[in-house]
């Protein structure tokens, strides 16, 4: 806060250029919040949301240019501008910058509910850090695990990534993993801890950034263990923060959190805004869990038809992206309605491993065997030993055939 009111102190450009447009709306909105900075804000996520920045622009601002689009919510330009980043630095062969750069990139697509596409760009990361001994913090596969509901391997990169940032006073990953935990323990249904991790998110760093994400899982925690003012508090907070960007992912998040504190034809109505506004975004997982707490407010109403057809449509969206946590939730919920429902186990048997993953897209994508292996520091002959492996689990027998093979596998 101290080094953002100097900078506001600054005297202005007539014509200010890129790094003085990033640090106006930055500490602007520190220091006087979203809702004033967000006309600044949004200057500088149009300047970066697209392909004509030159090449050294972007090494240089982008990674400050999509803390803005994360602080206006406009999740679809942030994982834009983290892509554009990763192809320049890719290109530009800085690999100490890269797996950070993709650290980043893998968390935002994981809120997408593509896991497979989060877990290719985690197997880069690992696999340039293993090749140059650059470092990144864990926060695509800290999200990644809780997302998929697995409490031991979230808790073990958790523990280990706290471990660091603690004594290296981390602030913004000790705040993403409180958020992050408070993520799986909402889909285990332990409300407590999502109450206790959503505030440790919070208390961390308030008001900005990674912090606000914790607001609407603070208000789901809050309302399940009976804590009404501290869910209307922090409603109250997240209107505060999430609607100066006028997104729909922020205004969704603030209808769906408005409806948990609401009754009646007014709760209706916010889960059903919450519902049209989430699935004009990719954040797929949101769209289901509004689904699921539809369902769960329209089985408390007595109203079991209106509260199956929610239930089984979040029940299906879970399955299909792998969120196993929610997806039990919702199916518990459907048996309480009546419904017999199958446990559909989420299986990873005989899946791609994350690198093989990896290097069949990049081969989808036209890249030949060294273009990928001088991307992941593999030689071609390495590359070959993969893709025989993906050929082989996927039953055919050339690249040609790749493509489509993949699609049907996802179907």
């Amino acid at each position: 806060a101290k080094v953002s009111r100097a900078a506001q102190r600054l005297p202005r450009s007539v014509n200010p250029g890129k790094p003085e447009q990033i640090l106006h709306a930055l500490s602007l909105a520190i220091t006087a919040g979203a809702a004033q900075a967000a006309p600044a804000l949004r200057e500088v996520v149009d300047a970066f949301d697209g392909t004509t920045e030159s090449p050294e622009d972007v090494l240089r601002w982008s990674w400050l240019a999509h803390a803005a689009a994360v602080a206006l919510w406009d999740h679809g330009a942030w994982r834009r501008i983290l892509g554009r980043n990763a192809e320049v630095v890719r290109c530009a062969a800085a690999a100490d910058l890269l797996p950070v750069v993709l650290s980043a990139l893998g968390a935002v697509t994981a809120w997408t509910g593509d896991f497979a596409a989060t877990a290719a760009i985690v197997a880069e990361s690992e696999a340039v850090c293993q090749a140059t001994g650059a470092t990144a913090w864990s926060f695509a596969p800290i999200i990644l695990a809780c997302l998929r509901g697995d409490r031991a391997g979230s808790e073990g990169l958790v523990r280990a990534t706290l471990e660091v940032a603690t004594v290296t006073g981390n602030g913004g990953a000790i705040t993403f993993c409180g958020w992050a935990m408070a993520v799986l323990h909402n889909g285990l249904g332990d409300y407590e801890e999502a109450v206790t991790e959503a505030v440790r998110a919070r208390e961390t760093s308030p008001d900005i950034f990674i912090a606000n994400w914790a607001l609407p899982e603070l208000v789901e925690a809050a309302v399940r263990t009976g804590r009404t003012e501290l869910a209307r508090s922090a409603v109250a907070q997240l209107e505060r923060v999430a609607m100066a960007g006028g997104t729909e992912e922020g205004l969704g998040l603030v209808a769906r959190s408005r409806a948990l504190t609401s009754a009646g034809e007014a709760a209706r109505q916010l889960y059903q805004e919450a519902i049209a506004r989430l699935a004009r975004t990719e954040l797929r997982p949101e769209l289901a869990r509004a689904h699921l707490l539809f369902g769960e407010w329209l089985h408390r109403e007595g109203l079991r038809e209106e509260a199956r057809e929610q239930l089984r449509t979040a029940h299906d969206m879970f399955v299909g992206m792998g969120t196993a946590a929610f997806a039990e939730r919702a199916r518990r919920e459907l048996l309480a309605t009546g419904k017999r429902v199958r446990r559909r186990h989420i299986d990873q048997a005989d899946a791609l491993t994350d690198q093989e993953a990896l290097i069949a897209r990049l081969a989808c994508d036209g890249r030949t065997n060294p273009e990928i292996g001088a991307q992941l520091f593999l030689s071609a002959r390495t590359v070959e030993w993969h893709l025989r492996k993906v050929f082989a689990k996927l039953d055919i027998g050339s690249r040609r055939e790749l493509s489509n093979a993949l699609a049907q596998r996802a179907r």
